[in-house]
């Protein structure tokens, strides 16, 4: 028996071509629902509760972003690193893909936004590591010996005081009533007719006056160079009700003067003051023989106050995620971070990354140094330091 060849091409069979006009239909349709799920944004839909997320962005060197004069620079063979995140409206897709990823942490519009705009958001941020990095520059200068001081800025609003809670006290039943005109970010011009400089100037201001007094605010509204003029009502504080308030809790704007050389920190388009326990490290490291991290690369993140002490930041367990996709080994973090923030951090790494908690800058260099750094050997490079005319 002589098999028959095999035809080569000619038609499909007809069964054949009837099925391939519906699969293609639903490649289509398929095809066509990841597109539109890529281009809507979750936001669209009222039903899903948190269109927004905080996910990894970086971590990277401190040190290329840091220059100063005078003092001889010192280059050390490891790095710290600072780590940033992003806030970014979230496609449909790409909420349905990661909502359930440690990684990734939804966020309602208020969460990201509260009553500001972006470009509101965006002075903030801006003004929030300008005072980082001056916080930074006066806590490592002062901590070497450097002759250097620090001097009040103008009177930002960071939030509206919370005068009464709920029944359950887990949320705010009532702001100071100056919350109806002033918010957050604003710039306090004058009360009651007197100009308003510092935080000391507010004392003065309020001096003649009791709470439920209403008086006269000028204020400048974040990324508005206009004046505005209105009425806000006081209130008293929640600890003493004989003091007088206007009912807010004022930014850190202090600034550093008198600098013995320049130095700048130059971070485009990264905002918030996590990094300021990052740029102080970099500085000590950078103005001082030796090396901080021993020779590791190290990230860090937290504020820093003109104290030393190491405050809280946001989006913890997304750091070290960014921390652990660039191969770091090492993550000092704030001490003051809630224990479920530390455990998700903790998830998110594993054992891939050594996540320690710090309460002080004087911990953070007790930490390196136990990691193989010269921190408990710093010298006082600053004292007696003369800048060259």
């Amino acid at each position: 028996m002589v098999l028959a060849r095999p035809e080569v091409g000619g038609a499909p069979n007809k069964s054949h071509r009837l099925w391939a006009v519906p699969l293609a239909s639903i490649g289509f349709v398929a095809l066509a629902t990841v597109l539109v799920a890529t281009l809507l944004t979750a936001s669209r839909f009222t039903s899903i509760k948190r269109p927004y997320a905080i996910v990894p962005a970086s971590a990277e060197q401190v040190e290329s972003h840091v220059s100063f004069d005078g003092p001889t620079r010192y280059r050390a063979n490891g790095k710290i690193l600072f780590v940033t995140i992003r806030e970014p409206q979230l496609s449909l897709l790409s909420w349905f893909m990661f909502r359930h990823d440690n990684d990734i942490n939804g966020l309602t519009h208020d969460d990201v936004y509260g009553s500001s705009t972006p470009t509101q958001l965006q002075v903030a941020g801006q003004r929030e590591m300008n005072t980082a990095q001056q916080l930074a520059e006066y806590t490592a200068l002062s901590k070497l010996g450097f002759p250097v001081n620090i001097k009040p800025g103008a009177i930002i609003i960071d939030y509206i005081i919370c005068i009464k809670n709920n029944a359950a006290n887990t949320a705010c039943a009532q702001f100071a009533p100056s919350g109806d005109v002033l918010k957050a970010g604003d710039e306090l011009v004058s009360i009651d007719g007197k100009a308003i400089h510092i935080v000391d100037d507010l004392a003065a201001a309020l001096k003649a006056h009791k709470p439920g007094d209403k008086v006269a605010v000028e204020y400048k509204r974040a990324g508005e160079d206009d004046v505005h003029k209105d009425t806000i009502e006081l209130t008293s504080s929640p600890d003493d009700p004989t003091r007088t308030l206007v009912g807010f809790a004022p930014f850190d704007t202090r600034q550093v003067s008198d600098l013995p050389f320049n130095v700048k920190i130059a971070l485009n388009d990264v905002g918030g003051p996590s990094a300021g326990l990052a740029f102080t490290l970099t500085l000590i490291d950078e103005l001082t023989p030796g090396d901080l991290t021993g020779g590791k690369h190290i990230a860090v993140t937290g504020t820093i106050d003109i104290d030393g002490k190491v405050g809280a930041i946001g989006g913890l367990p997304q750091k070290a995620s960014a921390v652990m996709q660039t191969g770091t080994k090492y993550f000092i973090v704030p001490a003051s971070q809630s224990a479920d923030s530390l455990a998700k951090a903790r998830a998110v790494v594993g054992d891939k990354v050594q996540i320690i908690p710090v309460k002080t800058l004087d911990e953070a260099l007790a930490a390196m140094t136990k990691l193989g750094g010269n921190g408990a050997n710093l010298d006082q490079v600053g004292k007696g330091y003369k800048p060259t005319s």
